[in-house]
């Protein structure tokens, strides 16, 4: 079926749906860090961290198939294939972590999340960033509002130094305005008596724009909320599986959260999430919720995350994430002495964005600029978005599969859409 006709049934059975580019992609395969077209035409992809070690992974694919031809069952049954997964998946999280709720999408990570975090604390206030996503869940939601309404919620700026709250300040400085900003949420929890639970934030700032955070933020706002009795919970569903060349995103960003969300990347396209804690805080969720999924902590589930894990150790992708992502950002920072337009370039390992602007000495975001390079790229056969607070950022995360060669094959082209636009 022609995409123009695939299109308008599309509509017509589910709706105008968000779909990527002015002429979207009809997609009808998969391999490696590929992705095919019904034409055959071939494009590198640069955006999902669903399939994480790429694209109909032989491994992973066998995993998969052999669970489902011998064991497909809820989780009140025993099994030894989710306790063995459980075991490995909490040895790669720091000291601390000892217990796992498995579920099976982000959104419902961040659920239990919240409930585990309202638990523990007895306090009801969430600290989250004012451009953040976790979820779409009716609770999970209200983080994302803009503005965040509900009183049980407060919002804070993101931290960065690229627009920062203050300028001609130094970076311990500007760290601190941030810092000043989580306590004037607590406080306003207190002065309405509403017990405080904890922050929850990507640990990256993904879905802000991947900024540069001012240096001792993430560990003095971790130091802060537990003061103030909260927990501090990490979103690791895009940063984390080596998404930044560490395993996790925390890692990277200098914190030690107490409860941690993982998902799309974990089962490589099984539906699959976690959070991991203390025994304790696990405890005290599962007595009093008794929570329950069906199609959670599943024999398949456990074979897909096993594979996934097998993999990234095997093939070394952690480290080629670190490697190629260095390679990468590098060449795209000094590619900005050609190109006014590239604002900044920020991000670790296979996780980079570039700050599209219409005016590199005021900042200002250029959303309709990052969507043309990105429709441009796709002509080229490079699938990536743009996204970020002001949806200028042209972000690109590609599975870990993807490699120098896949690098240096993007560059080329993005030279060639550079040109073109200059």
């Amino acid at each position: 079926m022609q995409s123009a006709e695939l299109k308008t049934k599309r509509e017509k059975l589910i709706g105008q749906a968000e779909l990527f580019y002015s002429k979207p992609v009809q997609l009808v395969r998969g391999e490696g860090a590929y992705l095919y077209d019904e034409q055959g035409r071939k494009y590198v992809d640069m955006y999902n961290n669903v399939p994480c070690v790429g694209h109909a992974h032989p491994h992973v694919v066998e995993a998969i198939s052999t669970a489902f031809s011998t064991l497909n069952v809820h989780s009140r049954y025993l099994h030894n294939g989710i306790l063995d997964f459980a075991e490995r998946l909490l040895r790669l999280h720091h000291e601390g972590m000892e217990q796992a709720v498995f579920a099976c999408s982000g959104t419902e990570a961040s659920e239990v999340a919240l409930m585990m975090a309202r638990i523990a604390s007895g306090g009801k206030g969430i600290i989250c960033s004012d451009a953040t996503y976790h979820g779409n869940s009716t609770e999970v939601a209200k983080m994302s509002a803009s503005p965040v309404t509900d009183p049980m919620y407060r919002s804070i700026p993101f931290p960065q130094t690229y627009r920062p709250l203050a300028d001609g300040v130094s970076e311990s400085e500007l760290c601190q305005l941030y810092l000043d900003r989580v306590q004037l949420a607590i406080d306003e929890f207190t002065r309405n008596n509403i017990p405080f639970a904890g922050m929850f934030v990507c640990s990256l700032f993904a879905n802000e724009g991947l900024p540069n955070i001012p240096q001792g933020f993430m560990a003095s706002a971790t130091d802060m909320v537990h003061r103030a009795g909260g927990l501090m919970i990490a979103d690791e569903v895009q940063a984390g599986y080596c998404r930044s060349g560490h395993w996790w995103g925390y890692e990277a960003s200098g914190f030690a959260p107490d409860i941690v969300t993982m998902g799309k990347p974990m089962g490589n396209g099984m539906p699959l999430s976690a959070v991991v804690a203390s025994q304790e805080l696990v405890t005290r969720f599962r007595d009093k919720t008794g929570y329950f999924n069906t199609f959670a902590s599943s024999p398949a589930q456990a074979a897909a995350g096993m594979a996934v894990l097998d993999v990234i150790e095997q093939e070394d992708l952690r480290n080629r994430a670190a490697t190629t992502g260095d390679y990468l950002k590098e060449r795209l920072t000094t590619l900005q002495a050609r190109c006014n337009a590239m604002g900044d370039v920020r991000g670790c390992g296979l996780f980079l964005s570039i700050d599209w602007v219409s005016d590199r000495s005021t900042k200002a975001p250029d959303v309709a600029g990052a969507i043309d390079v990105a429709n441009r790229l796709k002509d080229q056969g490079f699938l990536l978005s743009n996204a970020g607070a002001l949806n200028n950022v042209v972000k690109i995360r590609p599975p870990l599969a993807f490699d120098r060669n896949h690098a240096d094959d993007f560059l080329d082209a993005f030279c060639q859409v550079l040109d073109d636009i200059s």
